[in-house]
């Protein structure tokens, strides 16, 4: 394996999660490795292999995924492509979302069904201890303190490393922190959607990792004639790599976890660590969007 610094990931920087997980801070999101809605096994699971292994070589080493992938498929595919894992790889997952069917997301945060999950997903990932462990949402008919209560004591139990936050407030970060050591935030977050910016500005005061998904809003800031066409072509670069650059640019806690089913997109993804924006091109692509 090449050395650390001369890979296309590690030019995007680091970022110490929990103070002692350092990742370079372009990840991979394993969600777009399923089926159609997010279930069932992709169309070419070989080719699901080939992009896990080929982000790795490229330098990923945070990979974020969850239990209601496929459900499953996604953790299963990151064992069979990557396991025994390269010393380094941070694999975060989630629990707490169950799944009925395609395309159907529902918050379960009984303690007794996200410590099933959580060992399901040690299992399914091949790991004595999940570095990274995240809830997927809060329920809101189950007591915060009962939901987190429980990943304190699989933490406590060794099984968790560190917590995580989806899909959350900052009002319910704060609450959540005097509940659990939380380490980062995993809310929607893109150029052409800012709305989570006060949840940004605060993981950036109180140093907790920022997890933007949906971060080039699956290919709608990508697409020809879009928003960022006419800037890719002047930069020399594709507007799926403007909007993860934009994004590295905006902050230092912030860790894009673009996701594809395609080793070509992958590839391209990644690269957009090597792309360095002024301020002018930083504000423009602002104001394009």
């Amino acid at each position: 394996m090449a050395a650390q610094s001369t890979l296309p990931a590690a030019a995007a920087g680091r970022f110490s999660v929990g103070g002692d997980l350092p990742v370079n801070r372009l990840g991979y999101g394993a969600m777009q490795l399923t089926g159609p809605g997010v279930w069932g096994d992709p169309a070419d699971p070989d080719e699901a292999v080939r992009v896990l292994r080929r982000a790795v070589e490229l330098g990923v080493d945070f990979i974020d995924t969850a239990d209601s992938y496929g459900p499953f498929v996604s953790e299963m595919l990151i064992k069979k492509a990557l396991h025994p894992y390269p010393e380094g790889l941070v694999i975060a997952t989630k629990g707490g979302f169950t799944r009925a069917g395609p395309g159907d997301w529902r918050a379960v945060g009984r303690p007794e069904y996200l410590r099933q999950q959580c060992l399901l997903s040690l299992r399914h990932l091949g790991l004595d201890r999940i570095d990274l462990y995240q809830l997927h949402r809060i329920d809101p008919k189950v007591p915060l303190e009962d939901q987190l209560g429980e990943l304190v004591l699989l933490q406590q139990e060794g099984l968790i490393r560190h917590i995580g936050l989806s899909e959350v407030t900052v009002p319910q970060i704060v609450q959540s922190r005097k509940l659990a050591p939380i380490v980062s935030v995993q809310n929607l977050y893109n150029l052409a959607n800012r709305s989570a910016e006060d949840v940004l500005r605060h993981c950036e005061e109180q140093n907790l990792a920022f997890i933007p998904w949906f971060p080039m809003a699956t290919g709608e800031l990508a697409k020809p004639g879009g928003p960022l066409d006419r800037a890719a072509e002047a930069h020399g670069a594709s507007p799926a790599q403007l909007a993860l650059a934009w994004l590295l640019r905006r902050s230092p806690v912030m860790l894009p976890i673009p996701g594809t089913s395609s080793v070509a997109h992958v590839e391209e993804n990644i690269a957009a660590a090597e792309i360095t924006l002024t301020d002018d091109e930083y504000r423009e692509l602002e104001a394009a969007v």
